[in-house]
């Protein structure tokens, strides 16, 4: 791999007018140059198109059309890259300046880098959340957008699967991490996350996804990824309920302690 590969970076969008020009901005803001930004917009109806064209010289590539769902427009995107790295960026989230940079140089003899999520609600830091592929069995705990692939892994075992419509980025993660994939963590936060994302709105339903996704590729544990399944569902309503109620000091404990994924609060 030469000293300074070309990395690409995609976006999906639709009606994100309040949010995307911030993610376009941390894209070609970044310290690493050698980039190609390639925006799939999905046939939005408010002002988004606007704000890409805005920006339309410093983004090699861009589209809007309708798509089948979140899947169909991330392989929409791959499929126009042309770098040896790639890494996906939501349009209501956003990179540190140095994220490429940092992936860059952390790839080496690696075949996946990522890094910690940091998460914001209401325009305020609210916690940290570390990466860590070691528990991949058991949920997701690859913060995705901070993750950066060889693109040959997508060439040879595939892209998302259009099945999924919540958890599709885990089963991407699983089915390379069954494959061999070699991945580096960097002990550092290289995206941002705004709260009340897809992922977030549709939670059970990515549990549910996650479950299935496990039994294909673990069909062996599952009785195990039942119990995780279980696990899951309590982690992820209990803190809501809570919050719900007014007691937050109690999510944070109940965060801390339950969690797979280490999260730090700011």
């Amino acid at each position: 791999m030469e000293n300074s590969p070309l990395v690409s970076i995609v976006t999906i969008v639709y009606n994100g007018e309040k949010y995307i020009e911030n993610a376009i901005l941390s894209v070609i803001d970044q310290s690493y140059k050698n980039i190609e930004y390639i925006i799939i917009d999905g046939g939005s109806t408010d002002n988004t198109v606007s704000i890409i064209k805005k920006y339309q010289d410093q983004i090699k590539s861009w589209i809007s059309e309708k798509d089948a769902g979140i899947s169909d427009a991330f392989n929409k995107g791959i499929i126009r890259t042309t770098g040896e790295i790639i890494g996906i960026l939501n349009s209501d989230d956003w990179y540190e300046k140095d994220t490429v940079a940092k992936a860059v140089a952390s790839i080496k003899d690696y075949d996946a880098v990522y890094g910690d999520l940091q998460l914001w609600k209401d325009n305020e830091k609210d916690f940290m959340v570390q990466g860590n592929h070691l528990l991949l069995t058991r949920e997701m705990t690859v913060n995705h957008p901070t993750v950066f692939l060889r693109k040959e892994y997508y060439t040879k075992f595939g892209s998302f699967d259009t099945q999924y419509k919540a958890a599709m980025d885990y089963e991407l993660v699983l089915r390379f991490m069954i494959n061999k994939c070699r991945f580096k963590y960097i002990p550092e936060v290289l995206a941002n996350m705004r709260w009340q994302g897809n992922s977030d709105k549709n939670w059970l339903k990515g549990c549910k996804e996650t479950l299935q996704i496990k039994n294909k590729y673990l069909p062996q544990k599952k009785l195990q990824n039942f119990f995780f399944f279980i696990k899951h569902v309590i982690g992820i309503s209990m803190p809501k309920y809570l919050e719900k109620i007014h007691l937050h000091f109690l999510v944070k404990a109940y965060r801390a302690k339950f969690s797979a994924q280490k999260k730090i609060y700011n």
